[in-house]
């Protein structure tokens, strides 16, 4: 699970308890500009044959944790109860995509958003 904190122009996005071992990150920070979607997305693709693995783990259908290659961009992920799971589109960063499991998904996204719109 991920811990979602806005400060400023930035969002922190910290990977919580031993999630750090399988994602190889206990954290990252992205500029609200370098943001260009957030949605809710309760069904992500975590099966089998959903993209290659570069450093990280998944059980399909279970559990999809690090950094993979899927449809030529690199996507972190960290879901392991896919009802919970946000996805935070990027431009300007090494992984064009977050999806994340989060405690609140649509109190996350709304918060996100209307920090974009406010700037």
């Amino acid at each position: 699970m991920v811990d979602v904190t806005l400060r400023g122009d930035e969002v922190f996005f910290e990977v919580l308890g031993l999630d750090k071992l399988w994602t190889f990150k206990s954290s990252l920070q992205i500029p609200l500009s370098h943001i260009t979607d957030i949605y809710a997305d309760p069904n992500p693709a975590m099966g089998w044959f959903q993209g290659i693995k570069i450093v990280g783990v998944g059980m399909p259908n279970i559990f999809k944790a690090g950094t993979f290659y899927q449809e030529g961009e690199f996507v972190f992920w960290d879901v392991r109860h896919p009802e919970n799971t946000i996805v935070v589109e990027l431009t300007h960063e090494q992984v064009k995509k977050l999806v994340i499991e989060v405690a609140e998904p649509d109190i996350v996204v709304s918060a996100i958003r209307k920090a974009i719109y406010r700037r």
